[in-house]
């Protein structure tokens, strides 16, 4: 008899855009910006019955030296605008989109999110990110970087900030005339005022309280005062730690600060990014995965992930041949621009250099084996066994899944380990209710209620 799960298993669909982790060859041209493509990825997911479709930001083109990424030719769209148009052609399914809180102005923010919100009946998310490089910021205003403290402090004070806002209209702020039959909000509709270091505004909000009370925020909290921000203030932590033990240390951690804070250990919910391959036979599959990070890692994706640690064109070495013999560049601008990095160079390099050594591999084999990595490997049967002992025993609540392959990626995980979780009760087979704050069992908030500040 199969095991059954003792925990629902939250699942989350990640859209994963211009990268180089993306088998672009088995895709049709310009999936980026291909509505079609999305839609189809969005839609599987529903059928799929997962909670929430999750689209990254992309705010400029990346850069390697004074070359563009060719992946990012593809173009990298406005979040809000394909959110919206997937409302239409979705009805259960939550749509988060990643936002800037560097670039934007809690005004704006709010209102849109909330728009959506109510476009989509309740299935909003806002994943709050914010900017790492001044080379981003360029794109938007002279000045545009923040450095690390200012911009977390900015990034508490617009969460803050945007929670009032969707606040503002109380309970009775639209009101039925009895003689016209007309609808007029009363004086005390969208009134705000908040004056802080980084924010002094007022006036109107102009979006009614959301049919969830507010979008469910996303956070990627992983230092100690990201985890506290994110155990006050987040719905969601998108979380990098896919394996045990490190995942179970996480999980207990997080979840100890969440009741820290007076909430429920179940009102943050913790879902990693993760991958996955499928075979008829273990074998098969374990043949796959080989496959798929070999027509990953090319010689020139070898090459950039090796520039991003060694902060140096590498152009000029041979991916067949040994590591670069050079020291990392420490200081000074970082050869790639427009991506986040922030690993210990010389650390990373003595590790790559070991494995390198150890087991006789050549550049483009060391990147390989180091940097890629595919999370569950096996028939549909093993892979639904490996998520349900992941969830069950506490490394988190659920999973980001990000297909090799866009748009078709995610056809095979719906048709085949879905059907698995749902016998093992793992996975609803119906939508509860109509919200995202429903899909994922979570309470709509109190009006006025905040977390403490850490950043201030």
């Amino acid at each position: 008899m199969s095991k059954q799960a003792k925990r629902q298993v939250f699942l989350a669909a990640y859209y994963a855009g211009v990268n180089e982790s993306v088998l672009w060859e088995d895709s049709e041209p310009g999936a980026q910006i291909d509505f079609d493509s999305l839609k189809h990825v969005v839609q599987t997911a529903e059928r799929g019955r997962f909670d929430y479709f999750f689209l990254a930001e992309g705010l400029a083109l990346r850069q390697r030296g004074d070359r563009f990424f060719e992946h990012d030719i593809a173009g990298r769209p406005d979040t809000l605008p394909i959110l919206a148009a997937l409302s239409a052609v979705t009805e259960h399914i939550g749509l988060v989109g990643t936002l800037n809180t560097t670039f934007n102005e809690p005004y704006e923010l709010a209102r849109q999110l909330a728009s959506l919100d109510h476009l989509s009946g309740g299935r909003a998310g806002w994943n709050v990110v914010t900017s790492f490089d001044a080379y981003t910021g360029a794109n938007f205003r002279r000045g545009g970087y923040l450095d690390r403290d200012l911009r977390y402090r900015r990034a508490e004070e617009f969460v803050h900030a945007v929670k009032e806002l969707w606040d503002s209209w109380p309970e009775d702020a639209i009101l039925a005339d009895k003689d016209s039959g007309e609808f007029l909000a009363t004086d005390a509709a969208g009134e705000f005022a908040r004056s802080t270091d980084q924010f002094d505004i007022s006036g109107r909000f102009t979006v009614p309280r959301s049919p969830q009370g507010r979008p469910v925020i996303v956070q990627a909290g992983i230092s100690g005062d990201g985890r506290n921000f994110a155990a006050a203030n987040a719905d969601v932590i998108f979380s990098p730690f896919h394996a045990n033990p490190e995942a179970q240390e996480f999980f207990r951690d997080v979840k100890q600060r969440v009741e820290g804070f007076g909430r429920h250990r179940d009102s943050l919910k913790i879902l990693p990014g993760s991958e996955f391959v499928l075979g008829d036979t273990e074998a098969e599959a374990q043949e796959l995965a080989r496959e798929t990070l070999d027509r990953i890692y090319t010689p020139t994706t070898a090459l950039v992930r090796l520039e991003q640690v060694w902060n140096r064109d590498l152009s000029n070495y041979d991916p067949d041949g040994p590591l670069p013999d050079l020291e990392p560049v420490l200081d000074g601008p970082n050869h790639i621009q427009g991506r986040t990095f922030y690993i210990d160079r010389q650390g990373t390099i003595d590790q790559l250099r070991a494995l390198s050594e150890s087991r006789g591999l050549n550049l483009r084999e060391t990147a390989r084996e180091f940097f890629g990595r595919i999370d569950y490997v096996g028939t549909p049967e093993q892979v639904a066994d490996q998520i349900i002992d992941f969830v069950d025993g506490e490394g988190a609540d659920g999973l980001v899944l990000g297909p090799r392959v866009t748009p078709h990626g995610l056809d095979e995980f719906v048709d085949r380990v879905v059907p698995i979780l749902q016998e093992r009760g793992a996975l609803r087979t119906e939508y509860e209710g109509s919200t995202l704050r429903d899909n994922l069992g979570l309470p709509v908030p109190e009006r006025g209620e905040q977390a403490p500040a850490f950043f201030a």
